[in-house]
């Protein structure tokens, strides 16, 4: 890779000129100015970003470093990292990620982040969750988004569960559904909490007996899908032995519906005529191609990552959690 001394050898200048022509070309005349872009062109040279923040230069492109704690293993990650590479490139930064896991040593990661001199770091996560923050980021800047940390004050960015679960439930409510099951995620997961309490406060609200809920949570199982799938058929079968006894479906998320509805289907039950189903995510590329279309709750991750960026890029002073609106999409499973 061609470096600053082959362009000023290349257009017979000083380093000092071919810096001035990279960061202040106003200050070379035009001659002067061309010579040294003809050799940048010609050598394919780009000026090295982070040794400039090292020397404590900050007159190239501002950063944000990305450090994804299994993200980009979901399809969800696809919108939270674009929205974040899209933002700071609309404000002219730019981004790098690097990839964290929960099963190796994260100080390699972290010291690669930090290498880069970021401006600021936002640390995302797959699915929500509670995050103690590494101990070498404590005095950077950092922003959390879809994931929360007792660690220290930060400002985080997460999904509004409780709000979006309630207004999707509320809708349910309003369609005349009086006996709903209800298959929650873990009631080890932040979500799988948050979630259940919006459904029975609704509920409840509505002036409805929470006995006519009956509600399960299936295994925390991030890694097993299979045994997640049969834990949601065994559910499905105790409460259609010979005709369902309950006439809409509440699951923790779409992956849940997906599972319900082949099980469903294979019964010989119409949805939502027989029985109606409402998911949670609006699982990416898949939400409109069930069919009937699926009921859903949005996870706002671009937005989260949005505004997770634009909380560094824009210097924003507050450290508290910031819940994104999960708005409700009414398809024709309910």
């Amino acid at each position: 890779m061609a470096s600053l001394k082959d362009v000023a050898k290349l257009a017979s200048v000083s380093l000092m000129t071919v810096s001035r022509a990279i960061n202040n070309p106003e200050k070379l005349n035009k001659e002067t100015y061309n010579r040294v872009k003809q050799a940048i062109d010609q050598l394919n040279y780009v000026p090295d970003l982070s040794a400039r923040k090292i020397r404590g230069d900050n007159s190239g492109p501002r950063a944000i470093g990305v450090l994804a704690l299994e993200t980009a293993m979901t399809p969800f990650s696809v919108e939270l990292l674009q929205a974040i590479e899209k933002t700071a490139q609309d404000h002219g930064w730019n981004t790098f990620i690097v990839n964290l896991f929960d099963d190796k040593d994260p100080d390699h990661a972290i010291n690669t982040l930090l290498s880069y001199r970021p401006n600021g770091i936002i640390y995302t996560t797959m699915g929500l969750r509670k995050v103690e923050l590494p101990e070498k980021l404590l005095d950077k800047n950092v922003v959390l988004a879809n994931c929360i940390s007792d660690s220290k004050q930060l400002a985080c960015y997460i999904p509004n569960d409780y709000l979006g679960q309630y207004q999707a439930m509320q809708q349910v409510i309003k369609k005349g559904y009086k006996k709903p099951l209800c298959i929650y995620l873990s009631d080890k997961t932040l979500a799988g909490n948050t979630r259940r309490k919006a459904v029975e406060q609704a509920w409840q609200d509505a002036g409805k007996d929470i006995k006519d809920l009956t509600s399960y949570h299936i295994s925390h199982l991030p890694s097993n899908i299979k045994q997640e799938y049969m834990m949601t058929v065994d559910i499905l079968k105790q409460h259609c032995n010979k005709k369902p006894d309950f006439d809409v479906l509440i699951c923790g998320n779409d992956r849940i519906a997906f599972v319900a509805y082949q099980f469903l289907l294979s019964k010989g039950l119409k949805i939502p005529n027989d029985i109606a189903v409402l998911g949670y995510d609006n699982m990416v590329g898949t939400g409109e191609l069930f069919y009937p279309p699926l009921t859903t709750v949005q996870l706002p991750h671009y937005e989260i990552g949005k505004q997770a960026a634009l909380h560094i890029i824009t210097n924003q002073p507050q450290k508290e959690i910031v819940h994104v609106a999960s708005p409700y999409l009414e398809r024709e499973s309910l």
